[in-house]
């Protein structure tokens, strides 16, 4: 009899849910075969970190994958922020994607000896490091049990010690900086004799309500498990939000707090070191967005006396235009060069690009003491988007973006004489990669305010060296007098090497350089005697280099892989590229299965999205899907996808670019002789999930598809997407024609489906997956359905990746590598 009411429960499951039809319901984690799982827990390549001084390199290698329990961890979910209540540490990154990567090993380097230092680093989840203005010190937040812990190294012996009675409150992020140069920091701490947290008993105390009284006005799309359900929700956010601001002295370990404790979100330390811009959030909380657009108010927090000057209350932002700014002061921030003046703007278009005015933002400066009338210094045609600060007070970057045409200026100001007509230095399309100039070069001043760097009248720029061969990184020095700029390095065509900073020696500069065969590691050179005949886009001066570390290969297999750019054009003309992939073993002229990985992007013209970005000569590394080269596939590797068209209405005809890509890619794969049009698979994340779904729906280029973390009901975000920025109501038919459910009945190829269950990006919520997995299933496609616990919008469990792997490997293999 028990056996038939367990059958009977299994039939009904089946029946609703389809749960049988795909595999087991509950199974143990699968793992792919060990030579694929070698590579995929293989350790990465550390992040290089310059201190201010130049004198050391701090080498930083994460965790590659924690274990599930680790992700598994309980947390609470509270307008936008995922927080584990045990030790009050972030469950997720500020983008809310995925679990925080715990550092694994600091390594400090001297660049002028090249003596290295390992760190030993505590018990627990240290985060990154942050250096003091002068490099003599970094600190780092270290997350145990019960606490986040605060922790502060010496660079000279790579010593660490714990400051004592510091619990720190990270659920905001701001959390640690050094304040007013190297002595000491501000922090946030969890305040004290708060008592135990909020509870309801675990039963509710009454339902979600909100209401709308006729106000108009567009709002993002949330995901409503991450919003504040509840009046319990919003006591909880108060108790955990709330932070004491205090200065802890870096040598003696002392801590001083500093006024009330308070809902501190943003926190900005003045260069003078006394003075804090502070957000602090403020009730009512809304349920309808996180906590980034909550009424706030905006104040100056004087650590000398406790003085706070309230200098803006600003109310709940939650009728924000897409791609839009909210109404009213936003963006504060210090200018480097004085010890407490404010910079801000404010929006005269009612923050809605779609608004047509001579200007759409004004931009104000306010010195201390914060009492006095703010003095107007710039009005901006398009969207202004900040100050770079020289040292030199007469001389600022003002940046400024369209968002209707991809479009930027750059401007050199003096903000002091803001009727004196600034310099044009760049008036281009956000877009551009060959021409792109690259970004300054900043540094630290003595107070820890980062200013660009400047050597008499040259400022430094670093780029990613676009071009039709692929990136090569560069520095130039740009003369300001002229506005000419002179090529001082340029990375090799054979390897990929970016310069991360200058050395404290004059005219050496120090680089991270890679190659296919490569690992990447760091190099010291010498800017020598000018070459007289250098080709135009090249260095200019003699660049001799010098290891400086020596980090080896950790999957030399991996080697064996080879890469090559591949450019092409789409039917229409436009230029577009991938980078082909060839497994282990592969003889030129075999034709072998395939697999497409892509993810579309937006641009407003077409002379920019034929442009080639990337570059072939880093080293290799697999990401899951690029595993399945080891499995004998090769991989057609982020292919260009571009929706090309005036942004206000580019997704008019986005499933028809997308079908143009496509084809584009596969014709000129097969072209090459090395693809077998009969055995190629598709499969992207995100926005590159919908992709692929659109694809598996309406062509029959492939084989099968792997969808990851899509959304596939546009009509669930109903206030744009990408950069599609009508809503439903002002285009139905685009978000209709967007998206695969509605196309259900006409997938007939196989196609897998991958999410987290625990996604809280907007518009990629789990139910995505789950709706057009029973639409498929429901008009007989073939498909499986994976919905991996407790992982967000990215999969961060070694245990989910390993599964994820284990899924791509079968599906591909049995409905194309095998394919009948």
């Amino acid at each position: 009899m028990l056996i038939r009411r367990t059958s009977l429960a299994a039939a009904v499951a089946v029946a609703t849910f389809g749960l049988l039809a795909a595999g087991p319901a509950f199974a143990d984690y699968a793992k792919p075969p060990e030579h694929l799982l070698k590579v995929l827990k293989a350790p990465p390549p550390p992040a290089p970190n310059i201190d201010p001084s130049g004198q050391r390199l701090l080498l930083t290698t994460a965790q590659t994958y924690p274990s599930i329990t680790r992700v598994a961890q309980p947390y609470l979910k509270l307008a936008g922020v995922r927080l584990e209540p045990k030790n009050r540490s972030r469950h997720d990154t500020p983008g809310g994607y995925g679990i925080p990567a715990c550092v694994a090993d600091f390594t400090l380097v001297e660049i002028a000896s090249g003596k290295s230092t390992k760190v030993n680093l505590p018990q627990g989840c240290a985060g990154a490091a942050q250096w003091s203005a002068d490099g003599s010190r970094f600190a780092f937040q270290n997350a145990v049990d019960t606490s986040v812990q605060l922790w502060v190294g010496d660079a000279a012996t790579g010593q660490v010690k714990q400051v004592p009675n510091v619990q720190l409150n990270p659920i905001f992020g701001y959390t640690v900086q050094w304040l007013g140069g190297s002595q000491s920091l501000l922090v946030k701490l969890v305040p004290a004799n708060q008592g135990p947290a909020p509870s309801n008993g675990g039963t509710p105390t009454g339902p979600d309500a909100q209401e709308s009284l006729g106000s108009s006005g567009e709002s993002s799309t949330y995901e409503a498990r991450d919003t504040l359900t509840s009046v319990h929700d919003e006591k909880l956010f108060a108790y955990y939000g709330a932070s004491q601001l205090a200065v802890v002295d870096a040598a003696a370990g002392s801590v001083r707090p500093v006024g009330q404790p308070a809902l501190y979100n943003d926190v900005n330390a003045a260069p003078d070191g006394v003075h804090v811009l502070t957000e602090t959030l403020k009730a009512p909380f809304s349920h309808a967005v996180t906590y980034q657009r909550f009424a706030n108010d905006v104040a100056v927090l004087d650590l000398g006396n406790g003085r706070n000057t309230v200098l803006a209350s600003l109310p709940l932002a939650d009728r924000v235009p897409v791609h839009g700014v909210p109404e009213g002061p936003r963006g504060y921030d210090w200018r480097s060069t004085d010890p407490a003046t404010l910079v801000y703007a404010e929006a005269l278009d009612k923050g809605d690009w779609k608004v047509s005015v001579p200007h759409r933002d004004r931009v104000l400066m306010l010195k201390a003491p914060f009492t006095g009338k703010p003095v107007e210094i710039a009005r901006t045609a398009q969207r202004f988007e900040g100050f770079a600060w020289s040292a030199d007070p007469a001389v600022s970057f003002q940046f400024e973006n369209d968002e209707n045409r991809h479009w930027m200026q750059a401007r050199i100001v003096d903000v002091d004489q803001p009727k004196k007509e600034g310099r044009l230095l760049w008036d281009m399309s956000s877009d551009e990669l060959y021409g792109n100039p690259g970004n300054l070069v900043f540094k630290r001043l003595p107070s820890g305010a980062p200013v660009v760097r400047q050597e008499g009248n040259t400022v430094f720029l670093r780029g990613q060296g676009a071009s039709p061969q692929g990136d090569r990184p560069f520095l130039d020095a740009l003369n300001l007098g002229t506005l000419k700029s002179e090529r001082l390095f340029r990375s090799a065509a054979d390897a990929y090497e970016q310069v991360i900073g200058f050395s404290a020696t004059p005219g050496h500069l120090v680089t991270w350089h890679q190659s296919v065969m490569d690992p990447p590691n760091a190099f010291v050179r010498l800017l020598g005697e000018r070459i007289d005949n250098a080709k135009a886009g090249e260095a200019q001066f003699e660049s001799r280099p010098t290891a400086l570390t020596k980090l080896v290969d950790p999957t030399p297999e991996v080697r064996q892989i080879q890469k090559r750019l591949v450019t092409y054009k789409r039917a229409d003309g436009v230029d577009l590229s991938f980078t082909l992939y060839t497994p282990p073993g592969y003889k030129e002229g075999q034709r072998v299965p395939a697999i497409l990985y892509a993810y579309p992007a937006d641009f407003a013209n077409a002379a920019q999205a034929g442009q080639v970005s990337g570059s072939q000569q880093t080293f290799t590394r697999l990401q899951p899907y690029r595993l399945m080269l080891l499995a004998g596939y090769a991989i057609i590797d982020n292919a260009s996808f571009p929706i090309v068209g005036d942004p206000k209405n580019a997704y008019d005809t986005y499933l028809e670019q997308l079908e143009a890509d496509a084809k584009a890619a596969v014709d000129k794969a097969v072209e090459l002789g090395v693809v077998d049009r009969n055995r190629i698979g598709v499969t992207g994340h995100s926005h590159g999930g919908l992709m692929t779904a659109n694809l598996i729906a309406h062509t029959t280029l492939f084989k099968a598809g792997v969808a990851t973390s899509g959304s596939y009901n546009k009509t669930f975000t109903p206030f744009g997407f990408q950069n599609e920025r009508r809503s439903v109501w002002q285009a139905q038919d685009v978000y209709l024609k967007a998206s695969p459910f509605f196309y259900a009945d006409k997938i007939k190829l196989p196609l897998l489906l991958v999410h987290g269950e625990d996604d809280a990006n907007p518009g990629t919520e789990p139910f995505q997956s789950r709706k057009l997995y029973q639409a498929i299933r429901g008009n007989g496609g073939t498909t499986r359905l994976v919905m991996l616990p407790n992982e967000p919008h990215w999969y961060t469990a070694l245990e989910s990746n390993e599964q994820l792997v284990y899924e791509m490997l079968n599906w591909f293999d049995t409905y194309v590598k095998n394919a009948k």
